[in-house]
């Protein structure tokens, strides 16, 4: 069977700093007919379910662990009994969201994620967060960018955590020498391509 990507959409809260925001996830899944990868946990695990369709889930990799990404994972680790994985830099993000809960098992940069044929590249992409990563699947032409990179610029870098030089120097050295025709595929909102993006 040949990977492809599945995708939904799940509604709900973020919350930092006392604020809290509507917001729109993008729910993606990389695999084939019997097996894939589920990346991020937004606001619903029937919504996450969904896009799954039954198939077994190796892992879920979190891109991120703001609330709106990481709220419902432990829920969907019991469901479908795929590990959780994160990059340990966001372990004080993970702690505000689910305070004595254990943490993910750990993504580190340049670890490969395989399922159904095809290969996930985990990118270190810090500055919307500590520990974000990006997902770089070079068969299928795309990168998942959670909250790194989306159509018309970087993510926020306004809240605890985060920085704006950082997220710049992680998008021009991490994302941006990746092939012009690479579709970007985004936490929130439309697809783009690094091309675009470049621009």
């Amino acid at each position: 069977m040949t990977a492809r990507i599945g995708h939904g959409v799940t509604s709900g809260t973020f919350s930092l700093d006392g604020q809290t925001f509507d917001v729109d996830n993008n729910v993606w899944v990389v695999g084939d007919d019997e097996e894939c990868v589920v990346i991020d946990a937004p606001h619903s695990v029937p919504g996450v379910l969904a896009v799954v369709a039954g198939r077994r889930v190796r892992a879920v990799l979190l891109t991120h662990a703001h609330d709106d990404h990481v709220r419902v994972a432990p829920e969907l680790a019991a469901a479908t009994g795929a590990p959780l994985l994160l990059h340990p830099a966001d372990e004080v993000l993970w702690r505000l969201v689910h305070p004595g809960l254990p943490l993910p098992g750990p993504l580190a940069d340049g670890q490969e994620i395989a399922v159904a044929g095809t290969v996930l590249r985990v990118l270190h992409t810090p500055g919307h967060s500590p520990g974000a990563v990006c997902l770089y699947a070079p068969e299928l032409g795309c990168v998942f960018t959670g909250d790194t990179l989306f159509q018309g610029g970087p993510g926020a870098t306004g809240r605890s955590y985060s920085d704006h030089d950082t997220i710049l120097a992680s998008i021009r050295s991490r994302l941006f020498p990746l092939p012009p025709e690479t579709v970007v595929h985004t936490g929130h909102g439309p697809n783009t391509t690094i091309g675009a993006e470049r621009t």
